[in-house]
């Protein structure tokens, strides 16, 4: 078996992965009450499929680009990121200020990856622990998502969501660009395409959806990740993570 790591590839296979289990609960009746979608990163497609912004094939066209203009944005940069664990965002920015890189994800309280030139992310790192950072673990990953290096795959995907009809969501949707609520097809359009080179406030996203009514979030997609965001930023959150058919029940 030959496994890729490639965005190019990992994308399609999540949403996919995602918009089947959603399918199933739909068949089984488990979601008459859902009320939100959110979704990080890529995630965000998933949801707006979900909640009727796309239909299926639209939506996985529109994933499959997105992967394949990341990946060539990855390939033409030499990026990096890391993980900083337990500061503030306050000190964060200083950090990426002061080394010219940007924060690239807000996932939970005390759980930021910043993103940029691999240089800079390395000499960042390097220097936390002197500017009084405790933890910081670089990442292994194929670029600097979510910074400005991914700008050339913004231009294209931009371009190519020209194209692609929006329709108004089914339910309400939060956008990782602020964190809140967006419902016109145009915002969708706008929000999706600043993602790839912002940063992704998912803890806002899911404040949001707690502010407006949200009492209990279904993770679709593999590994419980969010789940554990989810409690970082509320224990008293209630989390189901589906990843495999056997967790979505008879």
């Amino acid at each position: 078996m030959i496994v890729s790591t490639q965005t190019k590839v990992c994308q399609p296979a999540l949403f996919v992965h995602g918009m089947a289990l959603h399918a199933i609960l739909k068949e089984q009746g488990k979601l008459g009450d859902v009320k939100f979608a959110l979704g990080l990163s890529l995630g965000e497609i998933t949801a707006l499929t979900a909640a009727g912004v796309f239909d299926f094939a639209t939506g996985l066209k529109v994933v499959a680009e997105r992967g394949r203009l990341m990946q060539l944005a990855c390939e033409q940069t030499t990026g990096g990121m890391a993980a900083i664990l337990g500061e503030e965002r306050a000190t964060i920015y200083d950090l990426c200020a002061a080394f010219d890189i940007e924060a690239a994800n807000f996932n939970a309280p005390g759980q930021i990856i910043v993103s940029g030139d691999k240089a800079k992310v390395d000499a960042a790192v390097a220097a936390a622990k002197d500017r009084g950072i405790k933890k910081v673990i670089p990442l292994n990953v194929a670029g600097a998502y979510h910074s400005r290096l991914m700008e050339p795959a913004r231009a294209a995907f931009a371009t190519f969501l020209d194209g692609t009809q929006f329709s108004a969501p089914q339910l309400t949707v939060f956008t990782n660009t602020t964190g809140q609520a967006v419902s016109e097809p145009a915002a969708i359009r706008e929000a999706l395409v600043r993602q790839i080179v912002s940063s992704v406030l998912w803890e806002d996203c899911m404040r949001s959806a707690v502010a407006a009514g949200a009492t209990t979030f279904l993770e679709l997609g593999p590994g419980g990740v969010l789940a554990g965001l989810a409690k970082r930023t509320d224990k008293a959150w209630v989390v189901k993570s589906l990843a495999e058919f056997g967790d979505l029940g008879a």
